[in-house]
């Protein structure tokens, strides 16, 4: 293992943005130079950041603009203290997008001058953590997106959510097995290949793409000012994450009238792919799909994955 960048990352076809958020702290992430195409929206899961998906995200920019959002805490993104919750987190994103849409819409226009009323396609796309931020999203903006695909979002079911309501009023749920987990989690390697050797098919890790695993280390990691390299999201912060979970989800949920299309992995946590079940009942406009795969499968599967994206939401 190196820590050579690769030649063709997406990084280096997108430009850095940044933006001071209403709850004070700046967050940051990475987004392609208006074209006049589609925009899809991206949001990363729990731990991680945008750019540790850029084998699947990378074919989407053949078809669409990319706007990539790293939040709180996350990626280049700043701590910014107490972590704003769940809704506070879906409400920060929804006022990072509006303020960058209009770049987009101009450009849209001005490809399609006799079209003025035509909107822009503003398309959603999450992961985990970042497919339940898109969800309330939509839940608060019906009309932002013109539609979505979820990659395994951790929709928690009624029963899971009183159990945490209820475990919360006595300080339990902060503590449950996997924020416990993640607050001892290690956060410091002497160097990459100890990284690497610490990940490779281990717990969420096992059966990523080779890639995956290195588009992790490149920028879910960085140097250390004591020598080697650590996580760029503290342990705390995933574990708050973790300990913590969104208020009124589903009556959220039964607000989204945008088409979703919502796709998870076979052998992902029982309740996401009972989730998905529950949802589509309630909702005409919900699609579900099972793919091969654990919760990470876009991170062992990334181009077909992004096959899958791009023929739900670009087709």
């Amino acid at each position: 293992m190196t820590g050579t960048t690769h030649i063709h990352s997406l990084k280096h076809r997108l430009q850095p943005w940044s933006y001071r958020t209403s709850a004070g702290f700046t967050v940051r992430g990475l987004r392609s130079v208006p074209s006049g195409r589609p925009l899809i929206h991206f949001i990363h899961g729990n731990g991680y950041a945008g750019l540790v998906y850029e084998h699947m995200l990378a074919p989407l920019l053949e078809h669409a603009d990319l706007f990539i959002s790293d939040i709180q805490g996350h990626g280049e993104s700043d701590h910014g203290g107490r972590f704003q919750g769940w809704n506070g987190t879906a409400a920060l994103c929804e006022e990072v997008l509006a303020s960058f849409l209009p770049y987009y819409q101009d450009t849209y226009r001005e490809k399609y001058p006799g079209e003025n009323s035509r909107p822009l396609p503003v398309l959603g796309l999450g992961h985990s953590f970042g497919g339940v931020m898109t969800a309330l999203v939509m839940a608060r903006s019906p009309t932002l997106f013109e539609r979505a695909v979820l990659l395994d979002p951790v929709l928690f079911s009624p029963n899971m959510l009183r159990l945490m309501a209820a475990s919360n009023t006595v300080g339990l749920w902060r503590r449950n097995r996997m924020a416990t987990r993640a607050r001892k989690r290690r956060s410091h390697w002497p160097d990459l290949n100890a990284a690497h050797a610490n990940f490779h098919e281990r717990g969420i890790f096992r059966g990523w793409d080779e890639r995956s695993l290195r588009s992790y280390l490149d920028h879910g990691l960085q140097a250390h000012q004591q020598g080697g390299v650590r996580l760029k999201c503290p342990p705390e912060r995933e574990a708050e994450i973790f300990g913590s979970y969104p208020k009124r989800l589903w009556p959220s949920l039964r607000k989204v009238t945008t088409p979703v299309h919502l796709i998870y992995g076979s052998q992902t946590y029982p309740f996401v792919g009972e989730s998905a079940k529950r949802w589509q009942r309630l909702a005409d406009q919900i699609t579900t799909e099972v793919v091969p795969g654990g919760h990470c499968f876009m991170l062992e599967h990334p181009e077909a994955t992004a096959d899958r994206v791009i023929g739900s939401l670009l087709s």
